[in-house]
């Protein structure tokens, strides 16, 4: 059949190298129009110039770089640690989030919507025009939000088409009356199919968790463990639930959803981290003359094999194999070990909760302290903007998401973000 068109045949997206599906008609990257991404025969009458051969496109999106540095040791600049521990409303966030560009392809009426790039196309369930093939803006491309203590800002990245990341952040009150402050940072696998819905599904189970279990006076440890717990069991649902996978994946088999996740409790002179697969907590004084932190440790396979002395840190991060996450949320995962640390730094400055779309591009605590703006205690959304806005000008290759969480709480109304 000569006339099939060639798409079928890519392997890659010939404007934004984006990996294609055999039976991808358009780009899920930038949105070409891939029958009219390589020459075919002129058709009879036709003209080499005929306009049926033309692509359209939006702005490219894609993959991730950076090999990573040498991490920091948790418990360094004045934060005596209580020991790390492998034991005992809109998506992103447990409430409001800003999108930018956000569009649905329904309308308000459930009617299907017409494209904003050609105008003439309807856009399909997953948010193309079926005319051109132009994605439309997601409400998860790019959200904020700031509640008191806490601010969150998560962006799609410039290669990939849809954000898999989530975020979610809330206040609460303790039977003493004190404040606690809390941030949950999700990132979707990407091999793992509707990796964005277990990214929101493990957030916002992990914050209700958190709430819940500090407002009845649970010790910020205990319930960091037992809201990871949680998040993984809100993540299995998913898989059970019998959701069917995205259309233009049908033919594949595909992985359990899944998901990394951390998580960072500010608790009068307490600050708690939790965590499972390689998304990270850094701690980073006021005072630049002390040394930032790392609190947390990936569970990939470069720590593994540098924890068990067989590679060297060098070794070990130069391999294709070192991103490899060994612990992650989700129905795939053999067993969920969820890692807790405590620590009472003994100065003010700011915890950055993020996924490897940030730390990829300043992998060190002293790297990241660099990067953290003076005043970023004072003004933890724009510190989130600066964070993420870091990340895009190296380079975006991933989803970013960062959260700020200020140390000491400032005093707040409790209430979910």
């Amino acid at each position: 059949m000569s006339q099939l068109p060639q798409s079928a045949q890519l392997t890659a997206c010939p404007v934004c190298h984006e990996p294609l599906d055999p039976a991808d008609n358009f780009c899920g990257g930038c949105g070409a129009d891939l029958s009219a991404a390589a020459p075919a025969a002129v058709p009879p009458g036709g003209t080499a110039g005929d306009p049926r051969r033309t692509a359209r496109y939006r702005e490219p999106d894609g993959h991730r770089p950076a090999p990573p540095g040498t991490p920091a040791v948790p418990g360094q600049a004045g934060l005596p640690s209580a020991g790390a521990s492998g034991t005992p409303g809109t998506p992103g966030t447990s409430g409001t989030s800003h999108a930018s560009g956000a569009t649905d392809p329904t309308g308000a009426t459930g009617r299907r919507r017409v494209c904003g790039a050609c105008r003439s196309g309807m856009i399909d369930d997953d948010g193309y025009c079926e005319h051109c093939g132009h994605a439309q803006p997601r409400e998860r491309d790019h959200m904020e939000h700031e509640t008191p203590g806490v601010a969150a800002v998560s962006d799609r990245g410039l290669r990939h088409h849809r954000n898999e990341d989530a975020f979610a952040v809330s206040t609460t009150t303790q039977p003493d009356g004190g404040t606690a402050v809390l941030a949950v940072v999700c990132d979707g696998v990407s091999s793992a199919a509707r990796s964005d819905e277990a990214s929101t599904a493990a957030s916002a189970g992990a914050l209700a968790s958190l709430e819940d279990a500090l407002a009845a006076g649970t010790p910020p440890r205990e319930a960091t463990h037992r809201a990871i717990l949680d998040a993984a069991r809100a993540v299995d649902a998913l898989a059970a639930s019998g959701h069917r996978a995205r259309e233009h994946r049908h033919h594949q088999q595909e992985n359990a959803p899944a998901c990394t996740i951390v998580s960072a409790v500010v608790t009068g002179e307490l600050l708690t981290v939790g965590w499972v697969g390689d998304s990270r907590a850094y701690w980073v004084p006021d005072d630049r003359t002390t040394e930032p932190a790392r609190l947390t440790e990936d569970d990939s396979w470069a720590a593994q094999m540098v924890a068990a002395g067989l590679l060297s840190e060098a070794e070990a991060y130069a391999d294709e194999r070192a991103h490899a996450i060994t612990g992650w949320l989700g129905a795939d995962a053999y067993e969920v070990e969820p890692h807790t640390a405590a620590f009472q730094p003994d100065r003010p400055g700011v915890v950055i909760v993020c996924t490897d779309g940030l730390w990829n591009y300043a992998e060190t605590a002293e790297r990241m302290a660099a990067v953290v703006p003076s005043d970023a205690r004072e003004r933890p959304l724009e510190t989130a903007r600066r964070l993420v806005g870091y990340a895009l000008d190296g380079g975006g290759h991933d989803n970013v998401t960062v959260a700020v969480l200020p140390f000491p709480a400032r005093s707040a109304e409790p209430g979910a973000a």
